[in-house]
């Protein structure tokens, strides 16, 4: 075994694992298969492991492994250290080995065990000896190859197919050939299995906005960052610890990168992105169609009344008084409930309830009104009381009588009323946005343009003058 000698003197670990389909942070190890291969020989080991849950009936079909075979096997902590001594040492060779090395590494911290392998990827090291060809499974594989099918998706005979898969390449291609590509591949930082080196090395390390996708145009992820290259590679190497990134990890098969002026641009650009494209692994933003606020008025006598303004009707830059925002009508209603029981408010003069005949509210009976209903309290106390505890949810007004840039690297932000106009370049850009009408407002930028508009310096800046009418005489 010449070529493995010269990868790795201490030998290979040819390496595969079953799963309930559970998350990393779950003890969902079915089976464990491993087949060293140092100077001493070759040497098959595998065993089944009891794992914290129940095995999915899918998952049983697909490998064998019923929840009856697995009830009286062992528990990782039992086997670990006989798979510590298997892999330690070793070179790590695994079928989309992220998976199968997320997962031991994982089961081995939650027994206070670590272990850190140089870890080969088979579908990585298959594209880079083969890159004119498109698949690389290892059903692929195993057609392509002529390889020799055991025990299919059961750990050991999976693991004895990349020892097969191992002396294929050895028989068909020269030694230095493996050796520099196995070199290369275990030398970088390691990337998901169908990503290359290459689509890293062609993003920018500038601020921007980039896009994970799968299999088609949807994106699986957009995220946003100062240095975008050392981001993207964050997410790959935190798969270990997260669910959530060994599972896009897994999915991505290229990434896509816009470029921004700075970090403020690259938030616009990622919230605007996010809730146009939805993203599968974002958060979701939400539409702004049942956008709501309290509107706080006084009526001819001087007393405070409440609206609720919502919709089309709901101009926050400049209207005054306004305390929210609220996703829904429901969900403001409900927040005033809460707060007039909290701070001893009448809901009928709220607006909540109906004003009873007799003067006094419900409330008032069970001590929770003061009485301002019923001239028990001065009316003015009652609203003073109110407007306190509306203040934590002042909406701000737009501070300048018109648009303002914000500039930032080689270009202007236009924001005007808590709305973003866009981003210019030159003095026709910058005529474009502010002749641009006024977008519907967005919670999502708001929140961030209050706090940019806090931090940065702006620029008063003048809207062109509306076209004269002509009208024939």
């Amino acid at each position: 075994m010449p070529v493995a000698n010269e990868i790795w003197p201490d030998g290979l670990a040819f390496v595969d694992i079953e799963t309930t389909g559970g998350p990393t942070q779950r003890e969902s190890i079915t089976e464990i298969g491993i087949v060293e291969v140092d100077p001493d020989g070759v040497r098959e080991w595998s065993t089944l492991v009891r794992p914290a849950s129940r095995i999915p009936e899918h998952i049983q079909r697909l490998t064998g492994i019923s929840n009856e075979m697995v009830a009286d096997a062992p528990c990782f902590a039992e086997v670990a250290d006989a798979v510590f001594d298997r892999l330690q040492g070793r070179l790590f060779v695994a079928h989309n080995a992220r998976f199968d090395h997320g997962h031991l590494r994982a089961a081995f911290r939650r027994i206070g065990m670590d272990i850190r392998p140089k870890v080969l990827c088979t579908v990585k090291l298959s594209r880079r000896l083969f890159p004119e060809q498109r698949r690389h499974s290892l059903d692929h594989l195993i057609a392509r190859h002529g390889l020799s099918v055991g025990e299919r998706h059961r750990a050991l005979g999976d693991a004895l197919l990349l020892w097969q898969f191992w002396q294929h390449l050895a028989e068909r291609l020269p030694a230095g050939v493996i050796v520099d590509a196995v070199r290369e591949l275990i030398g970088r930082a390691a990337l998901p299995p169908h990503l290359d080196s290459t689509d890293i090395d062609a993003l920018p390390d500038g601020p921007g906005v980039y896009l994970f996708y799968g299999e088609n145009d949807l994106p699986l992820y957009i995220g946003k960052s100062k240095h975008i290259r050392t981001r993207v590679m964050s997410h790959f190497s935190a798969d270990h610890s997260s669910d959530r990134e060994l599972s896009l990890s897994q999915q991505v098969r290229r990434i896509e990168a816009i470029e921004t002026a700075g970090e403020f641009g690259a938030l616009l650009l990622e919230a605007e992105l996010i809730k146009s494209r939805q993203p599968t692994h974002n958060r979701k933003l939400r539409r702004n169609r049942e956008l709501s606020a309290w509107r706080l008025d006084t009526d001819l006598i001087g007393d405070h009344r409440l609206t609720l303004v919502s919709g089309e009707d709901l101009d926050p830059g400049s209207q005054q008084g306004l305390y929210g925002f609220f996703r829904s009508r429901r969900e403001a209603t409900n927040r005033l409930r809460t707060m007039a029981r909290e701070h001893g408010l009448c809901p009928p003069l709220l607006g909540l309830e109906s004003r009873p005949a007799g003067g006094r509210c419900f409330n008032y009976q069970l001590k929770r009104c003061k009485g301002a209903c019923d001239g028990h309290e001065a009316r003015l106390a009652h609203d003073l009381r109110l407007i306190e505890a509306l203040s934590a949810l002042k909406v701000k007004t737009w501070p300048y009588p018109g648009p303002v840039g914000m500039p930032e690297g080689e270009v202007i932000h236009v924001i005007d009323g808590w709305r973003y106009l866009g981003c210019a370049r030159d003095e026709s850009e910058l005529a474009e946005c502010l002749a641009s009408g006024r977008p519907a407002f967005d919670l999502d930028l708001y929140k961030l343009l209050v706090k940019a508009v806090r931090r940065s310096p702006t620029t008063p800046l003048q809207r062109p003058p509306a076209p004269e009418t002509r009208h024939s005489s």
